[in-house]
């Protein structure tokens, strides 16, 4: 954890890198159940030039993909949600039986109606509350080639707070006629990846592989527990690799927060912790725990245990005024990568309405910040997009397709691997317990040395130890 201790005497602001791990297992055990969703848009926009045919391809793909013995449901999506398999509605069990049987009713849909995605999560949520059990993997992925034009976006948003936490979802967008930004409304909220499929051809190799990449999934649902210090407030958790995404916390029991993380493949993310404070109430050169920081896994009963040892989060606030304190470089890096995604969806978006004058600023804006990152991925999109104007300087082609500029919003949240030697958390103790010297409070933690009541160091810590997780 990069969590800098060193606080100037009127700051308001405390931030936290939280890196995690998930190592791989041969694969995953024989009884953690696995259910699978695949979404398909049969609207009206999707007659015509042989979409359709390729997006059966690719759903019967991703079905020939699936284990036996996955759950498996396909809802077919326009301006409503229809169960298409099982006949039954609910998830049916995978073996060869019924991938035919799944398989010959996807190439009976037919294009029609509008497009209203909401209703499409809606269904895919109702399927999995009603026949997956608790700690079982919860996947779904869906393609769309037109905009939400069905329903609000108060709708969808309303639909997205109900089923964050209850499944992960891939998107797709399909052609160019989409949106961007509501493909990533939909996977930061349910914590999956979008991407353009701009040739319809290339969405069966597409589908395939996210199949087999969630049969990888090491852990059906993680939480980032946060146990503040009174004198601190959540200002925000985001996660900044491998893709940025605002995250939500939730009260859970005995006044802790959790963070849904959604499930994991074997790879490893990083996530930033804003906490907010007025500085008055911090005593100065002290050392306080601001907040415990531990993980938690879901377990097949629905019950959420510790998955590694808890870590604190240290401040000390500086005696004197006016003397600022810069941040750690990993922590200002992460604000230049935030920046730049900023940067590289306003560019598309002036793009896409014709203001070619922002636009061509922001570019050139993402550009300098991805040479200053040294992020070869996002530079490279960038000069896809662009040409070198009259003046010498760089500015977006003006034939650039919407194709092009809906990949560089979508990517504008991709960030660089994390650092190597980004620390994990360990395994977890045994337990014992000891009291506050100031409160009486009492923890169970052998380790803390930050009592969770007041916020101040325990008395029995040895003389000259330094603050937990102080590095």
């Amino acid at each position: 954890m990069d969590a800098p201790s060193d606080l100037a005497y009127d700051e308001t602001r405390a931030d936290a890198l939280v890196t995690v791990r998930a190592h791989p297992t041969a694969q995953p055990p024989p009884s953690t159940p696995t259910a699978e969703i695949l979404i398909m848009d049969k609207s009206l926009s999707m007659a015509g030039r042989g979409k359709l045919d390729e997006a059966k391809r690719a759903m019967c793909a991703a079905v020939d993909t699936l284990r036996d013995g996955t759950l498996l449901g396909v809802v077919a999506g326009n301006h409503k949600a229809n169960v298409v398999y099982p006949a039954t509605g609910g998830l049916a069990t995978v073996d060869a039986a019924a991938r035919q049987e799944a398989k010959r009713r996807i190439a009976a849909q037919l294009a029609e109606g509008g497009t209203a995605i909401g209703q499409w999560l809606a269904c895919a949520d109702r399927l999995f509350a009603a026949a997956a059990s608790p700690g079982t993997v919860r996947h779904a992925v869906l393609y769309t080639d037109g905009k939400d034009e069905h329903e609000t976006p108060e709708q969808l948003d309303a639909v997205l707070a109900a089923c964050t936490d209850r499944f992960v979802c891939d998107a797709r967008g399909l052609g160019e006629d989409w949106n961007y930004a509501e493909l990533l409304r939909i996977t930061q909220a349910l914590h999956g990846s979008a991407e353009a499929v701009v040739t319809v051809s290339d969405l069966t190799e597409d589908f395939t592989r996210i199949m087999r990449q969630a049969q990888h999934i090491v852990v059906a649902r993680v939480y980032l527990g946060l146990r503040l210090n009174h004198r601190f407030r959540l200002g925000f958790v985001r996660q900044t690799r491998p893709v940025e995404a605002e995250l939500t916390a939730r009260p859970h029991a005995d006044g802790e927060l959790h963070v849904p993380l959604g499930a994991w493949p074997p790879e490893t993310r990083q996530y930033q912790v804003s906490l907010r404070f007025d500085p008055g109430t911090l005593t100065v050169d002290e050392d306080l725990r601001a907040a415990r920081i531990t993980l938690h896994t879901e377990q097949g009963d629905g019950t959420r245990v510790p998955c590694a040892e808890p870590r604190a989060m240290v401040v000390r606030r500086r005696s004197t005024p006016g003397f600022g304190i810069p941040p750690s470089a990993d922590l200002t890096r992460v604000e230049n990568e935030h920046e730049l995604g900023m940067a590289m969806r306003a560019c598309a978006d002036a793009q896409q309405r014709g203001d070619f004058a922002r636009a061509d600023r922001e570019l050139r804006t993402a550009m300098g910040l991805a040479e200053d990152l040294r992020d070869t991925a996002r530079m490279r999109l960038l000069r896809s997009v662009s040409v070198t104007g009259p003046d010498g300087r760089p500015q977006v082609r003006r034939d650039a397709a919407r194709g092009e500029m809906q990949r560089l919003g979508l990517r504008s949240t991709r960030t660089t691997a994390p650092p190597a030697d980004a620390a994990e958390l360990p395994p977890a103790e045994g337990t014992s317990t000891r009291s506050c010297p100031r409160c009486g409070a009492t923890t169970s933690a052998p380790s803390a040395r930050f009592c969770e009541e007041c916020g101040g160091r325990f008395g029995d810590a040895a003389p000259g130890d330094a603050p937990e997780d102080a590095s």
